[in-house]
């Protein structure tokens, strides 16, 4: 059965066991029907063999992504829900290699809702007349356009962020509306998911660390041309000595959303009210400052 972590889970989740694994590649019959049939319903064979190279992380790639055509993907449980997406945690394993990868997956059209969106797509383009149309009408096909819309908008923002130095999931790869990406670790907790910022508990001199990180990643994202547009404690991940950034879906064009240095400016208050409460002032008007200059500069 698949287990289950609603929003405020402990930060020491644990993978649960499994009775079942696939069997190693060299154990594995020729038959490529009996492959399919020998894996478990929460089994498959590993996406990455089958989409475009160009659907695939920034090279380099780290140590834990798996290439390998037999590798198996394994869903191992629910990490977080949410209004337009649930994130899944997956192992993807072959030999004696195992990755534990997040899998972010866009809801059905009939199960989700982007009541939010128009704020923060404001700007955005749509290249066909026909999606655009869809879209506007909200259509079964328009929400279908949408999902689709914020899967690949996430996985532009993870790969330009990522490129750019800003502490984001690496992105491993896109396959529809789903997106694989690097599993965020609590590494006092091998195998448990670093727990959300809300729920740390940092020692002053780590909380001085997080601040100064935060300050930069938001001055990254400015240089860009980019506000996160949601940012809270609830999507920045507490990895030990490490913050890093997390739900960028909603990334806002700072030049072409009308509402962008107004969404910038709700992200430094929420920053700055968040340190402010454990001993860390910083102005939030002043930090706004410094990052359009930044964002113009």
């Amino acid at each position: 059965m698949t287990s289950r972590i609603e929003h405020d889970a402990p930060e020491t989740f644990q993978p649960p066991s499994r009775q079942r694994r696939a069997q190693p590649a060299a154990e594995r019959p020729a038959d490529w029907n009996v492959l399919d049939d020998a894996l478990s319903a929460d089994q498959r064979w590993s996406t990455w063999p089958s989409i475009e190279k160009s659907m695939r992380g920034p090279q380099p790639y780290p140590e834990f992504v798996i290439e390998d055509a037999a590798a198996i993907d394994t869903e191992l449980g629910v990490l977080k829900t949410g209004k337009e997406a649930d994130v899944f945690l997956v192992e993807r394993a072959t030999g004696d290699r195992r990755a534990l990868l997040a899998a972010k997956r866009y809801r059905a059209p009939d199960r989700r809702s982007f009541h939010r969106s128009t704020i923060y797509t404001e700007g955005r383009s749509v290249r066909r007349t026909r999606d655009a149309r869809a879209l506007k009408n909200g259509s079964t096909y328009g929400r279908q356009v949408e999902a689709a819309q914020w899967a690949s908008a996430e996985w532009a923002y993870l790969v330009r962020t990522h490129e750019a130095g800003i502490p984001v999931p690496y992105p491993v790869q896109i396959d529809g509306t789903e997106i694989l990406m690097e599993f965020i670790m609590d590494p006092e907790h091998p195998g448990a998911a670093a727990p959300r910022l809300h729920q740390a508990r940092p020692e002053p001199a780590l909380l001085r660390s997080y601040f100064e990180q935060l300050m930069e990643a938001m001055r990254g994202l400015a240089r860009l041309g980019f506000a996160h547009g949601d940012l809270s404690a609830y999507n920045l991940l507490a990895a030990g000595p490490r913050l890093v950034v997390i739900d960028l879906p909603q990334l806002v064009d700072l030049a072409a959303n009308p509402l962008g240095a107004e969404l910038l400016a709700r992200d430094c208050r929420n920053a700055c009210t968040w340190f402010a409460g454990r001993g860390i002032d910083h102005d939030p008007d002043e930090l706004l400052g410094e990052l359009l200059a930044a964002a113009w500069s």
